[in-house]
């Protein structure tokens, strides 16, 4: 039965992604393989980020009565169902975002698949590959087998990460469209940064407070009231969304400087 559900997942997302690489290129006559795998991808990450959004409400709704010890089935079927078919799929749609965006712009080496495009692209995008691959390998066994039926709100607070994940994928797809002039753009941005910050930064004290609530201890004294091996999961998770958080924050204040830039004055006739 789980290989069969297994099954179900890998062929939802790998299905929507090709499907969606044989449509937009009818829709976008004019872009390159590059932009068509790029966009493909972001809209199949959005939807997933919904799926896991809508699925970590629940669970932290069904189960903010008591913490450590209500129940969800979701918290752990849709790791099965979707998480892990997706991440591993997304593992592989980077990697042909990352090669046809060099194969596009002329690189030799990109003419065909090799190792060496894989490794160039492991090199180039090392923190998210190592991302998928610890949630691969201590999310997954976390959820099934370590925590012994407990801390289901925990879980779908997890699944509440990618709450940010279609405002980031929607600024992508709209700089494609070329409207990153535009007021929707720097919405956009805004959102990008509260859903970013609010759900992948603010969310672990909230859970480390939750956690302090349930048993009557502050929040100061949480960290040393977990094992080392959960102070640690934690600290890893967060880790890089507070350098990514920092890009971000980055990246918006130079778009931020260009727009109150005042515009350049037209050349003189000589």
């Amino acid at each position: 039965m789980m290989f069969q559900v297994l099954a179900c997942g890998a062929v939802v997302f790998p299905g929507l992604f090709f499907a969606f690489r044989k449509i937009l290129p009818r829709v976008f006559n004019h872009w390159s393989d590059a932009d068509v795998v790029l966009v493909s991808e972001r809209v199949v990450s959005s939807l997933h980020a919904v799926m896991a959004t809508t699925a970590g409400a629940v669970v932290v709704l069904s189960c903010r009565g008591n913490v450590i010890d209500d129940r969800h089935w979701l918290a752990t079927h849709f790791v099965i169902w979707f998480g892990v078919p997706y991440m591993t799929y997304d593992l592989l749609a980077m990697y042909l975002s990352h090669y046809h965006r060099f194969r596009v712009k002329g690189h030799k080496e990109y003419q065909r698949h090799s190792l060496g495009t894989v490794n160039s692209f492991v090199r180039r995008e090392f923190l998210l590959v190592l991302h998928h691959i610890a949630l691969l390998t201590v999310l997954l066994p976390v959820t099934l087998f370590f925590r012994k039926d407990k801390g289901d709100f925990f879980i779908g607070c997890l699944f509440l990460t990618e709450l940010s994940t279609p405002f980031v994928s929607l600024g992508k797809i709209l700089i494609q469209l070329g409207l990153q002039d535009g007021w929707l753009h720097k919405c956009n941005g805004s959102m990008v940064l509260l859903t970013f910050f609010m759900c992948r930064i603010a969310l672990f004290p909230y859970m480390y407070w939750a956690y302090g609530r349930h048993y009557g201890i502050p929040l100061y004294a949480v960290p040393f009231n977990l094992s080392l091996a959960a102070n640690l999961g934690n600290s890893c998770i967060l880790a890089p969304q507070v350098y990514w958080f920092v890009l971000l924050c980055r990246k918006g204040y130079r778009l931020y400087r260009r727009s109150r830039r005042p515009p350049s004055p037209p050349a003189k006739d000589q």
